[in-house]
């Protein structure tokens, strides 16, 4: 029988694996309890190997080990057993009564709703005939279908397998090299687990104690970016190798004209504008409704609407201007406040501020006033004479009058807006004339087939991002709004049936119940872990070798880079997040900068052999003459931009620790 070279990788992996437990075993004179839980970790890792349930050998070991623990000491065997199971059930009832948690069905049920919308398809289309003067055109807006599609419904196997079925025939039809096309379908598909809303930093912020919202703040621009620098590649090669990825052909580019704007002496390459404009005249328009041409100029006016909308609620108000004009600009002296006001309603300010008490009553606290003498009611502070002489500090500005609040107004209405707001709008206005200049027939209809297709999962997208971001809901009320959002777009589509429905409801329940049992296991697997003292030995091992924050942070990126080839990255952060956390007060490292590159990192789980789910995912699909050994060639130079995103990464952390500050800070 021939073995395929994944399994032998695989097999010389796992020897590796169990030749080091070997040898951790040899060579000590007696087995501490933190050797066993290595030795456990070590088994964890052998048995997902082979095939196991990954959820169920967590449970198993770590039950196995917790008995060995407590029955190691001079516990009974009954009372053994009765600690390891009070430990599971606490274990388990800790992780299901985490609230956030409630979010992953959610997300789950919107992306699983928002995939059977059919929206793809659309989406796909407008996007390659937008793109069609770009290098690259079918690749760089397949990775841009799946980014704003992975982001919507954050299901890779979901969208390796709709695009492998809509995009790789037609760019292998275009003469696209099958590793180049293989590569951006499987990295594009991926990218749903790094943007938010994200299931895996769902469970790495359960799992590290890290706030959710921090965390989706924080890795919106790294995944943006992952992204950039993915088109940025095949925009290189089609320049490159023109051979790799050759431009749209003239009949690829058609786009067709519906029969009524023909009617009225469409062209593809005309004005709309102009020419819907000149159709409403009333000759041109004979046998076209007035209705429809007036449908299709609101459709090309809708950019200037929103630009003037956006100008006119973003201009500042005159309270706005006025709480400026008030606010010093400069260091004033205290006590140099503005005068008491002669008229007005509300409370004045007294004007002479705070004075030192005459010298002569300087004995302390005044006597309260006797008997029959007249006290006047309460008596006004010393040096509040409207008179009294402001005094003055040399180097300081002293505030002039304050103005009335009539003046005051005024002068804001005076004022305006500022530079950079008319510098905005000036800007903007070009750039509508620009689009306006370009926007012939064929754009308009690539334009509609956008507002179908592409806005509807943005608008989605920024409304559940926007409203976890910004403090508006709560990660689990954001994917309630997601939730229904999916229902609304799914019945915009005519797609909301019985059928869809269930169908979207099992497999939320299918996965939601694989990573609850997932948690459940890791927590009783983290729990005999430390038990046995299996981190306290880590802890001191990496601590003994003396690292820098800059080697730890290298070492660990290494193991996680490793361990992504045979396991998948819900393994690998249920199993050895708990390992990597507690060391990292240790060297000074934030968790949340630690997860963004964690996210980054654990991409390639999904694209490195021989559990590169990606390519499975895709092979199922593609033609018979796309072979595997294509399919992995064609992700590793997106390997090699993933580590290249990890390094940017490290080197500038503002790229994903510059949102959460502002926003949270």
């Amino acid at each position: 029988m021939k073995i395929r070279k994944e399994l032998w990788f695989g097999f010389i992996l796992m020897g590796i694996i169990v030749a080091a437990a070997g040898a951790m075993v040899l060579s000590v004179d007696k087995m501490s309890n933190g050797h066993y839980g290595l030795l456990m970790l070590s088994l964890v890792v052998v048995a997902i190997m082979l095939g196991f349930p990954t959820a169920f050998t967590l449970m198993g070991m770590g039950i196995i080990f917790t008995f060995f623990a407590y029955h190691s000491g001079d516990q009974t065997v009954g009372g053994a057993v009765r600690q390891t199971l009070d430990l599971m059930v606490q274990r388990a009832f800790s992780v299901m009564s985490n609230d956030v948690l409630i979010s992953i069905p959610l997300f789950v049920f919107m992306g699983y709703l928002v995939e059977r919308a059919n929206l793809i398809e659309k989406l796909f289309r407008s996007l390659h005939l937008a793109l069609a003067r770009v290098p690259g055109s079918l690749a760089v807006a397949t990775l841009v279908t799946c980014t704003v599609f992975a982001t919507a419904t954050g299901i890779v196997g979901a969208v390796v397998t709709l695009m492998g079925l809509l995009a790789l025939p037609q760019m292998l039809k275009g003469g696209y090299d099958t590793r180049l096309a293989a590569g951006a379908i499987t990295a594009g598909g991926c990218l749903g687990i790094l943007i938010p809303p994200s299931v895996l930093l769902i469970v790495y912020g359960a799992t590290a104690g890290v706030s959710v919202v921090k965390l989706y703040a924080g890795a919106f621009f790294p995944g943006l970016m992952l992204a950039g620098l993915y088109i940025v590649y095949v925009i290189l090669m089609a320049k490159l190798k023109p051979a790799w990825a050759p431009p749209l052909s003239a009949e690829q580019r058609i786009v067709p004209l519906p029969e009524p704007l023909l009617k009225v002496g469409a062209r593809a390459g005309a004005s709309a504008l102009a020419g819907l404009l000149a159709a409403l005249k009333g000759r041109n328009n004979q046998g076209v409704p007035t209705g429809y041409l007036l449908r299709q100029l609101g459709i090309a006016l809708l950019p200037a609407l929103l630009f003037v909308a956006v100008a006119v609620l973003s201009y500042p108000s005159p309270r706005d201007a006025s709480v400026d004009a008030d606010t010093p600009s400069e260091l004033v002296q205290l006590g140099a406040g503005s005068q008491v006001q002669e008229s007005g309603t509300g409370l004045a300010e007294p004007s002479g501020g705070l004075s030192e008490p005459p010298a002569e009553d300087s004995g302390g606290l005044a006597e309260p006033p006797k008997d029959g003498e007249d006290s006047g009611g309460l008596a006004e502070p010393p040096g509040s004479d409207g008179a009294a002489a402001e005094p003055k500090a040399e180097g300081v500005a002293e505030p002039g009058a304050a103005s009335s609040p009539a003046d005051t107004t005024a002068a804001a209405a005076d004022a305006g807006a500022g530079s950079g707001y008319w510098i905005g709008v000036g800007v903007g206005a070009l750039a509508l004339a620009v689009f306006y200049a370009l926007l012939s027939y064929a754009r308009l209809e690539i334009f509609k087939m956008l507002l179908s297709s592409f806005f509807p999962l943005v608008v989605l997208i920024l409304f559940v991002l926007g409203s976890i971001v910004f403090g508006l809901a709560t990660p689990t009320e954001a994917a309630a709004v997601g939730a229904f959002g999916g229902f609304l777009l799914a019945a915009a589509y005519r797609q909301l049936t019985f059928n869809v429905v269930k169908e979207s409801v099992f497999l939320t329940a299918k996965t939601s119940a694989m990573v609850c049992w997932l948690f459940v296991g890791s927590a009783i697997f983290s729990a005999a872990f430390a038990l046995l003292g299996g981190q306290e030995l880590v802890e001191q091992w990496v601590l003994g070798m003396n690292l820098s924050k800059t080697e730890f942070l290298i070492l660990s990126q290494v193991i996680i880079f490793i361990l992504g080839w045979p396991l998948e990255w819900t393994e690998i952060i249920v199993i050895f997040m708990p390992i990597f956390i507690p060391l990292l007060d240790n060297f000074g490292v934030d968790p949340l900068f630690f997860g963004l590159l964690v996210a980054l990192n654990l991409q390639t789980a999904f694209l490195s052999p021989p559990v590169a789910m990606s390519a499975f995912y895709l092979k199922g699909v593609a033609p018979k003459h796309v072979t595997l050994n294509q399919i992995f060639a064609g992700m590793l130079p997106f390997m090699g931009i993933q580590i290249v995103a990890i390094v940017l990464l490290y080197w500038f952390p503002e790229i994903g620790l510059w949102l959460p500050s502002v926003l949270y800070n």
